[in-house]
């Protein structure tokens, strides 16, 4: 029996000193919940009997990887997930995303056991396993397929809004490929709210030529953190920020996007007091099994 991915609930916290909203997309589903459970929704609509595998790739502890697992669960597909390379350690004690994807079915395929030229995932799946059958998802889920769920989103905080009688409404999230707050922007900003957002995976500059290669040209607010950072490292600032917000909100949020969208949003609150923020917390909690020992192992947390 398949679910609609549908109307999370809205609650109220205060960080920091200052109250904010919260979407609370975590909640939407155990395995398929989030911007992964947005992006990919008409997937889950889809009816199409000739399909038998739904091929993906990216990191073996991607966010997508145990959204695409739970994905092809509920429809009765086979998981085919290419990586670069499984590390050792991973394969001996399997966690985080890695591990409830396994459990749920899925296939993770290192592309560097399977040939020896260095091919990327991308071009072998485009070699390889585009059969008939085959249903391919970009990585993150960079695709127009997205829209139909972000849509829905747009629509749950319009209503949202119209019902609380929220005027200078601003909508944050943090971004990966930028997928979900372009679309959110696109379908918010005629009613005159804002979305603001910050690249997590490379620069500005990165995050732009994502948002242009899906065809728009009308882009939400990128807002940026006064110190560099590298996606995927560790740093004691990002872990701070996180145990500070579980403490004072009771809620969990993600170790490897939140932290620094919310170190930005520190810098941009106390110049925008008479702004109502809603946050979209965008799931990706099952990947904290594996960011913590790390941050352990670091800094001894």
């Amino acid at each position: 029996m398949l679910m609609k991915i549908s109307h999370s609930p809205v609650t109220q916290h205060t960080f920091e000193g200052r109250a904010f909203f919260l979407k609370r997309d975590d909640q939407l589903h155990p395995h398929f919940s989030g911007n992964k459970a947005r992006k990919l929704m008409a997937l889950l609509e889809l009816e199409d009997k000739n399909i038998t595998h739904l091929i993906g790739y990216g990191s073996p502890q991607a966010n997508s990887l145990l959204s695409l697992a739970a994905l092809a669960k509920m429809k009765g597909w086979q998981l085919e997930f290419y990586v670069d390379r499984v590390p050792w350690w991973l394969k001996d004690k399997p966690i985080g995303n890695y591990r409830m994807a396994l459990e749920l079915g899925a296939e993770v395929i290192a592309v560097s056991e399977l040939t020896d030229s260095e091919l990327h995932p991308h071009d072998y799946i485009q070699a390889h396993r585009l059969d008939e059958g085959c249903l391919l998802v970009p990585e993150g889920g960079r695709s127009p397929i997205a829209a139909q769920g972000v849509t829905m989103l747009a629509q749950e905080i319009l209503e949202w809004a119209h019902n609380n009688k929220e005027e200078s409404l601003c909508v944050a999230l943090p971004a990966g490929t930028g997928t979900t707050a372009l679309f959110l922007h696109k379908h918010l900003k005629a009613n005159g709210i804002e979305v603001l957002t910050c690249p997590c995976v490379g620069g500005k500059e990165y995050l732009i030529s994502q948002f242009e290669e899906l065809g728009e040209s009308c882009f939400p607010t990128v807002l940026e953190s006064s110190t560099k950072h590298h996606f995927g490292k560790l740093y004691l600032n990002d872990y701070q920020i996180w145990k500070a917000l579980l403490e004072q909100t009771g809620v969990e949020f993600d170790l490897l996007y939140d932290p620094l969208m919310w170190c930005c949003l520190n810098d941009w609150l106390p110049e925008n007091q008479g702004k109502t923020l809603l946050y979209v917390h965008q799931g990706g909690l099952v990947g904290n099994e594996s960011m913590l020992p790390r941050y352990q192992r670091k800094y001894g947390v």
